[in-house]
């Protein structure tokens, strides 16, 4: 079929249009100049090697008031420069600092890593506009294809003054989920051309950023509906079990033109959930799924699919703190101060989950885990900001059934508090009791969108102050217009 959505040969086939394998390297933040050595290039004949392009496109992540962590993804060995100047909201450069323009460089990336490359960009001035031109040296010193991305730091102190600003930013979850894909017959995934019109601040994705178990078939037939017509990869047509075919669903996904166009304007602060590696796994689990042929073992599945994911999203992880490539596993859950008014708190709630019971344990078993549940505790205590927003990957009240168990938190009884619940309970009381205003909780998963309200009054544990939880997806999946199994308890 005639692709429409992505820079790539019409004539390409499907083992042809994605590339090989790799891992992210996350610099340190380097000035351009002679100081670091480039490796002996040799071409055979005098033969110049083909320019470097930008197959994925760029993109800038968990921006603060004073840091942003830029993405890009090269064709070749390379490493990138990405050269910041501030500028008006007309694009005009502005005097100052970035006027001639400070270019940073990451290290040396190759098909060991995917060819990915971040960049810590720090010490930046707060409440700034900043572009960025984005270009991969190869090692023969030659720059490729150029690409711009631009983000705003968050409000922050200027001049030893607290400063604070609206801020707008949109979230979603589920992209490219039960076989709907890139269709370049309605213009691809027009869902985020839709949260780029906002013009937001930034975009939090709740998870499910890939659906590394369901296949997308070439056409999809829904009764009364026109037949969905799929742009369609090698690694697109089978589940994922390879680190390759990991990456190859985030490559899918960058070469919808409205995600590429989103990730430059809009910085992005990622999670995962479940469909990054497979459906409702968890920690230790061994798959039944017979379309599994290489790897059942779901430990195995998802440290190939987190490290995937994280070539991939713009996160500060602990690379950022040193120079080289090769990967290093880093702590999803995080905070991003987003100055006086915002503090986004991201959750993981896959890492450290238990099996999917019941739900019904007398004893606390756990989604967070000890160590991040006390993380966000004393954050939420620390926090000066006006609004605490947590992203919690999975809803706190809504029922999602796993076979005879449940994938997330609620178990459908509608007396005290069990299993996970009583995890969750711990969070709710410590708010409560550390007098913590303003908390409001982020979700996606479940398909369809929603604004749920918890009270005491109507909930059996009530040690807890009133609270919003709100529901949003999916981007570009199944959507539902009712959720039937909301608990109705809270």
């Amino acid at each position: 079929m005639k692709q429409t959505t992505a820079p790539l040969s019409h004539s390409a086939s499907r083992r042809s249009v994605l590339a090989a394998a790799s891992a992210a390297v996350l610099a340190p933040a380097a000035l351009a100049g002679p100081a670091a050595a480039r490796p002996a290039r040799h071409t055979p004949g005098g033969l110049v090697a083909s320019r470097l392009t930008l197959p994925s496109g760029v993109a800038t992540g968990d921006v603060t008031s004073n840091s942003a962590v830029l993405w890009a993804r090269s064709s070749g060995r390379s490493r990138l420069h990405a050269t910041l100047r501030a500028v008006d909201e007309d694009g005009k450069v502005l005097r100052g600092r970035f006027a001639r323009g400070l270019t940073l460089r990451s290290g040396w990336v190759d098909g060991a890593t995917d060819h990915t490359a971040k960049i810590l960009a720090d010490a930046l001035p707060s409440g700034t506009r900043f572009e960025v031109t984005y270009a991969f040296e190869d090692e023969a010193g030659r720059l490729g294809e150029s690409a711009v991305s631009r983000f705003t730091t968050a409000p922050g102190a200027r001049f030893g003054r607290t400063t604070s600003a609206a801020q707008s930013f949109v979230w979603t979850a589920d992209t490219a989920g039960q076989g709907y894909g890139i269709n370049p017959e309605i213009g691809g995934m027009r869902g985020y051309a839709a949260m780029h019109a906002t013009k937001p601040d930034f975009f939090l994705h709740s998870g499910d950023t890939i659906y590394a178990d369901n296949p997308i078939p070439e056409t999809l037939e829904v009764a009364g509906e026109p037949t969905w017509r799929n742009l369609v990869t090698e690694e697109t047509s089978k589940v994922a079990e390879t680190l390759d075919e990991f990456r190859g669903r985030h490559r899918y996904n960058m070469m919808d033109d409205n995600l590429r166009a989103l990730y430059a304007d809009v910085p992005v602060i990622a999670q995962w959930d479940d469909h990054e590696t497979t459906n409702n796994w968890w920690p230790g689990e061994v798959l039944e799924d017979p379309r599994y042929t290489q790897v059942r073992d779901v430990d195995t599945l998802a440290a190939r699919a987190r490290r995937a994911w994280q070539e991939y999203m713009p996160i500060a992880d602990s690379t950022a703190l040193r120079r080289g490539s090769g990967f290093e596993p880093a702590r999803i859950y995080r905070r991003i101060p987003r100055g006086a008014t915002l503090d986004v708190f991201a959750l993981d709630m896959r890492t450290h989950k238990g099996e999917n019971t019941p739900g019904l344990e007398t004893h606390e078993t756990p989604i967070l885990g000890e160590e991040q549940l006390q993380w966000l505790i004393r954050g939420l205590r620390a926090s000066t900001a006006t609004w605490k927003v947590i992203a919690n990957d999975l809803p706190l009240g809504l029922i999602v059934p796993d076979g005879t168990g449940q994938e997330s938190l609620s178990n459908g009884d509608d007396g005290a508090p069990l299993g996970r619940e009583l995890e969750i309970a711990r969070l709710l009381k410590a708010i409560k009791d550390h007098g913590v205003k303003n908390v409001v909780f982020l979700t996606g998963d479940v398909h369809y969108c929603a604004a749920h309200h918890y009270s005491p009054d109507r909930a059996a544990f009530t040690d807890f102050e009133p609270f919003w939880e709100f529901v949003a997806g999916p981007i570009n999946a199944v959507g539902r217009t009712v959720y039937s199994r909301t608990l109705t308890a809270a």
